[in-house]
């Protein structure tokens, strides 16, 4: 059973950081593309970054480019996410997933996904 825990957002200031960690289990780490997709309340989900493991590529989506860093620990089986430089609109809840088909930047459609955190930036 593919199971994703999520876990590290939480309140910060704009210009500030945090760094979400995404702990997986119950399938191969490095077939899988693993990312993160946000939700905010009355909006679709939007795909924010996406990592493959297996040969390192990495997604973006262009309003965190250059603020924010996906990284994987393949003995850890756990995806990170830095975030830097946050801003208001990256507020909302953001969720880890994985998919073994899909491409990277349709991270907001992967099969799976596990509980979101919360990330509230305020200004």
């Amino acid at each position: 059973e593919v199971q994703l825990q999520a876990s590290g957002g939480g309140l910060v200031q704009v210009g500030g950081s945090l760094r979400l960690s995404c702990a997986t289990s119950g399938f191969s780490f490095n077939d899988y593309a693993i990312g993160w997709f946000r939700q905010v309340p009355g909006k679709e989900p939007e795909g924010v970054s996406c990592i493959s493991p297996g040969d390192g590529e990495t997604w973006y989506v262009g309003t965190v480019q250059g603020r924010f860093t996906i990284s994987s620990d393949n003995a850890k089986e756990t995806v990170y996410l830095q975030m830097d430089n946050l801003e208001p609109d990256d507020t909302g809840v953001y969720y880890c997933a994985a998919d073994e088909d899909l491409i990277l930047p349709h991270v907001a459609y992967f099969d799976h996904s596990g509980q979101g955190t919360l990330v509230t930036v305020s200004s």
